[in-house]
């Protein structure tokens, strides 16, 4: 890992982020940053409590002259997403994110960054650690899992805070002040098939869809990026229909939260299409390159002549599935009516694999409008029933309600508009936050969520700007500095 991350400004945020990098993270499997965090509070002396589903929370006192401010919970998720490049030679359970700096940003070597929501942990670390820095009581709060169930904020219960104020730390542009997100739920559909042997005659290939721009499937969704498991089911269902094309494996996607970047599929071509089919790949692949140009400049599609596969999908299951897949919503579902440029509701079918007789598709569907993402959501599981597969909702959480009254988004407001000179953004996202569920146990407590620049994330891509990390730092001192008396 480049020492210039840790030479970084302010040096002990840097210091902790990087030391945080250097442990295996993933959703559900966060034990051992349960660990590090807990000896970490433990460390300092302070208070410190694993609660029974994982999550840390960690009590630091007010400093002196600061005993009569209200208390103040900081929230930030361990977990990570794990993500790499297909030609990057990275073990995440083993290897620490490999940080390098380009210019005014900090960014990974092929794989996802760990800045979503690694900033946000760091920087709690960095006041848990101060001696320093004015600041009221502070209830620092560690969840788990928030990438892919939220479990960790489901499972936290109440009475365990007295803070009145919480300050998450999981937004990723710092002209924004969050007060408001979408909840969402998962669609998983399976099923097995019967597998034939290859006609007699097919030839064998190996399409890869690869190069898409990808991003996070809630912040990113409403950018038009392509969809690799919609684009490679495109290809197929029209090569399947011209040429008989048999589906051998299908392999796109990964996590849930992610718009898919690459696809996978070995197929059974007629031996006398074989012609046909390579002008039909050909032609595809520059129509998909227009489509795409602005959105995904870097999109490839490769054919490559592989052994014939011995066994293929039947052919009514392959003509269920592939149309089942062309019904299920993509994208952006509806905008908001009320909040401008919001996206109310959308779906991401962020996986799909096809081997071995049996097959699993993965989506997220998210809405601000509960009873809108039930809706599609079901829509979703009636389309995909029809093709056969049993379908399953599962993880629900809601979303958040906007307060734009409350004192704390006012106080950091005004300080925005004193401190740049700017008008801050405050709004509602349509990401996932873990405010929405705590809210549930706190009810009166006011939340807000503010953050640094951070692009990218869920992707190799992701990227945290060094100026901005800055900016946001100051304006977290800063708020705890300015805030209100107790009641």
């Amino acid at each position: 890992m480049s020492t210039e991350v840790r030479n970084l400004e302010p040096k002990a945020l840097w210091n902790n982020f990087a030391d945080l990098n250097q442990v295996p993270r993933p959703s559900k499997k966060e034990e051992r940053v349960i660990k590090f965090i807990k000896e970490f509070g433990e460390g300092l002396g302070l208070e410190t409590y694993v609660d029974e589903v994982g999550n840390v929370i960690v009590k630091k006192p007010a400093t002196k002259g600061m005993e009569n401010r209200q208390t103040v919970a900081i929230q930030s998720h361990l977990d990570m997403v794990h993500q790499k490049n297909a030609d990057t030679d990275f073990n995440f359970d083993t290897q620490g994110i490999d940080m390098y700096v380009d210019g005014d940003w900090v960014r990974a070597k092929g794989t996802t960054l760990g800045a979503d929501n690694g900033m946000g942990v760091a920087s709690i670390m960095t006041l848990l650690a101060s001696t320093d820095i004015p600041h009221p009581a502070i209830e620092a709060m560690f969840t788990i899992d928030e990438e892919t169930g939220m479990t960790g904020a489901m499972g936290l219960k109440g009475g365990l805070l007295d803070a009145s104020i919480m300050l998450n730390l999981d937004t990723e542009d710092d002209r924004e002040l969050t007060i408001g997100c979408a909840g969402g739920i998962d669609i998983t559909a399976t099923g097995k098939y019967e597998q034939e042997q290859t006609p007699v005659g097919a030839k064998g290939y190996k399409l890869t869809l690869k190069g898409l721009t990808g991003g996070h499937s809630g912040m990113d969704i409403h950018r038009g990026r392509g969809n690799a498991n919609k684009l490679m089911n495109r290809m197929l269902s029209q090569a399947a229909e011209q040429f008989g094309l048999r589906v051998a494996t299908i392999d796109g996607g990964s996590l849930r939260n992610a718009i898919p970047r690459e696809s996978f599929a070995e197929v059974a071509v007629p031996g006398d299409k074989e012609v046909a089919f390579k002008a039909f790949a050909e032609e595809q692949t520059a129509i998909l390159k227009k489509e795409h140009s602005t959105t995904d400049p870097n999109l490839q599609v490769i054919l490559e002549s592989i052994d014939t596969p011995a066994k293929v999908a039947a052919t009514e299951f392959t003509g269920k599935l592939l149309r089942g897949l062309y019904a299920c919503p993509n994208g952006i579902y509806r905008m908001s009516p009320d909040i401008e440029h919001l996206v109310q509701t959308s779906n991401n079918v962020a996986r799909v694999l096809v081997k071995d007789g049996e097959y699993t598709i993965l989506c997220l569907t998210r809405s601000s409008v509960d009873t809108e993402k039930m809706d599609l959501a079901r829509a979703i599981k009636s389309a995909l029933e029809l093709a056969g597969a049993n379908v399953k909702l599962s993880g629900s959480y809601p979303g958040w309600m906007p307060k734009p009254d409350a004192a704390i988004v006012k106080l950091m407001s005004d300080l925005y508009r004193s401190k740049f000179k700017d008008e801050p953004h405050v709004n509602a996202c349509h990401a996932g936050l873990e405010c929405g569920i705590l809210g549930a146990n706190y009810p009166d407590m006011e939340m807000i969520s503010f953050g640094p620049n951070i692009t990218g994330a869920h992707s190799p891509d992701e990227k945290v700007q060094i100026s901005s990390v800055q900016k946001f730092w100051d304006f977290l001192l800063d708020t705890l500095a300015k805030t209100p008396e107790k009641v």
